[in-house]
């Protein structure tokens, strides 16, 4: 297993490292079960992303022209909710809100009574049974820190579009830390991605390469 590590800026700095990195070193293979079974992926083994300004404007990354956009702020807006609020749309198996909305309540309350100091403010997305559902939650952790007077999160993902998904899931979850810093009364701090699945699938290879400029 290989560990590839990456030091960005912003997001958007982030999003074209691991581009970058996944079309040089990805592993590529056809997937057995999953999302878009049958087709290719390039993945990289395990990303660790430390993005030292997450908030910095514009929270999603801008392409060459004639290059789709990967994400908008309009779309992570409207994503926003499935983040952080159980509601459910019809068709929805589940979304990440019915999970961490009442741990997000919970992570406020727990640094608001008892303090900054503790290790426990940790929220969990999924349960036991996720595993039976046809497409189990990507994002499994948001862990949290408060340090030098400064709101850090530490996410993972199980497995991780890169194209699309990568930036619409850290421009929400950096709006999630800002309203809970907000709350807190803390400034906004530093994001740790993590993925052993984060990859682009064969549809995008072509765009990444052309948003890169590469061959």
């Amino acid at each position: 297993m290989k560990i590839t590590n990456i030091e960005a800026r912003d997001l958007s700095e982030a999003w074209f490292l691991a581009l970058k990195a996944t079309i040089a070193e990805g592993h590529e293979y056809r997937i057995e079960r999953g999302s878009f079974a049958g087709q290719r992926r390039k993945e990289l083994d395990m990303a660790v992303i430390h993005i030292k300004h997450p908030g910095t404007r514009p929270l999603v990354p801008d392409v060459p022209l004639g290059v789709p956009p990967p994400s908008t702020m309009d779309y992570v807006e409207e994503y926003l909710p499935y983040l952080m609020t159980g509601h459910r749309k019809e068709g929805e198996q589940y979304t990440y809100g019915q999970y961490l909305e009442k741990q997000i309540a919970e992570v406020i309350k727990m640094y608001k009574e008892d303090g900054f100091n503790t290790n426990q403010a940790f929220m969990t997305v999924g349960n036991p049974e996720a595993i039976y559902l046809t497409d189990p939650p990507c994002l499994r952790q948001i862990d949290t820190r408060i340090r030098y007077g400064k709101l850090h999160f530490v996410v993972y993902f199980r497995s991780w579009d890169l194209w699309a998904g990568f930036p619409s899931n850290l421009a929400a979850i950096q709006l999630l830390k800002e309203y809970m810093g907000c709350e807190l009364g803390v400034e906004d701090g530093e994001i740790i991605a993590m993925s052993k699945g984060l990859h682009i699938y064969e549809y995008a290879w072509d765009l990444a390469k052309a948003t890169l400029r590469v061959d």
